[in-house]
């Protein structure tokens, strides 16, 4: 499937350029895309009976909304995908001059369909239009509703205007579920013949939090660069703080022995990450981790909760983290131990 290109000059020797696994794999049909079973069930039944409303497709980056609006199109169009489907994405120039001219233009346009078929107008990360542009889109989905539907992709729904969203029918996609991933992964493994260890498969879902594209993305690098997929080659690739050393830091914490806790916290903040990257991954493995009682777990979360926040207001300094440290480590000593 990879393009083939030729080295100038000499012209001798051909070289393979290989596609973004993520290209590679698309999936071409509805039933390949992966989880949000209901959602698909649901556009599958359009796909069948032809008669496609207008549709937001609202969800997380990498779960697969481009992809089913592409494959919905393939289905009801066949062969007359092409003339038949205009796609514009927030690369393209999208204000009110493009929605008057280009849209409108095009739903204007006289174009042989299937019979029943309508022509498709996909508006990728269309939360990134302006009020204006969409102000200028809702006249024109109506005027022109008998022969052009309208596919919105979006990740916040609510970015959408009301009048917009009261003429379509709204699917919500949720995050993947770590099973559906690891699946597509091992496939995607087999076909490629990739070399892996179930440490590796793991810290890909792990550091993927849900996004099939990143997931694949991150699968390729890996391979690319050291041709072995395992934990610690996936976390040089990702680049977050290592989920062992977060766990060291927990441990400590339940303990109450600060002094291990901070020179872990040393150890990861002298490898240059930030304070976002070190909280973020202290709350996804204090959520998973089996070894706190719960009321321990709610605390700690809450603790870490509050610490993200400053964070994020500006404060992002080891002091920070180190506070939290010693709240973490409070909560499991006894309270007598501080009186005076």
């Amino acid at each position: 499937m990879a393009s083939k290109g030729k080295l100038p000059d000499n012209g001798t020797a051909a070289v393979a350029y290989e596609l973004p696994w993520v290209e590679k794999y698309r999936p071409i049909t509805l039933d390949d895309v992966v989880g949000n079973t209901e959602t698909i069930e649901r556009l599958k039944v359009i796909a069948m009976e032809g008669n496609c409303p207008h549709i937001i497709l609202s969800g997380l980056p990498g779960i697969g909304k481009t992809t089913s609006i592409h494959c919905l199109a393939h289905q009801l169009l066949g062969d007359a995908y092409k003339e038949g489907v205009l796609e514009l994405n927030a690369s393209d120039e999208r204000g009110i001059d493009v929605v008057r001219n280009k849209i409108k233009g095009f739903a204007q346009k006289k174009v042989t369909l299937p019979p029943g078929r309508h022509k498709i107008v996909i508006l990728d990360e269309a939360d990134s239009m302006t009020p204006g542009a969409q102000q200028a889109l809702r006249r024109t989905m109506e005027i022109y509703s008998n022969t052009t539907r309208f596919c919105l992709a979006c990740n916040m729904s609510n970015k959408i205007i009301e009048p917009i969203q009261s003429r379509c029918a709204i699917l919500r996609y949720s995050k993947l579920r770590d099973s559906e991933i690891l699946k597509r992964l091992l496939e995607i493994c087999e076909m490629e013949k990739v070399q892996y260890n179930d440490d590796g498969l793991t810290a890909l879902v792990f550091t993927s939090e849900g996004d099939m594209r990143q997931a694949i993305n991150n699968l390729q690098s890996t391979h690319s660069g050291f041709g072995f997929v395992s934990g610690e080659n996936v976390f040089k690739v990702c680049d977050q703080p290592h989920p062992m050393i977060v766990q060291t830091i927990i441990r400590a914490c339940i303990k109450g022995d600060i002094d291990s806790a901070m020179e872990k916290l040393n150890e990861l903040w002298g490898q240059g990450y930030s304070a976002v990257d070190i909280v973020v991954t202290m709350f996804r493995v204090t959520k998973t981790f089996d070894e706190l009682p719960e009321y321990t777990k709610l605390e700690y979360i809450k603790e870490i909760g509050f610490t993200h926040m400053r964070i994020l207001e500006g404060v992002g300094t080891v002091i920070q983290l180190g506070g939290l440290l010693a709240r973490l480590c409070k909560l499991n000593i006894k309270p007598e131990l501080f009186q005076f």
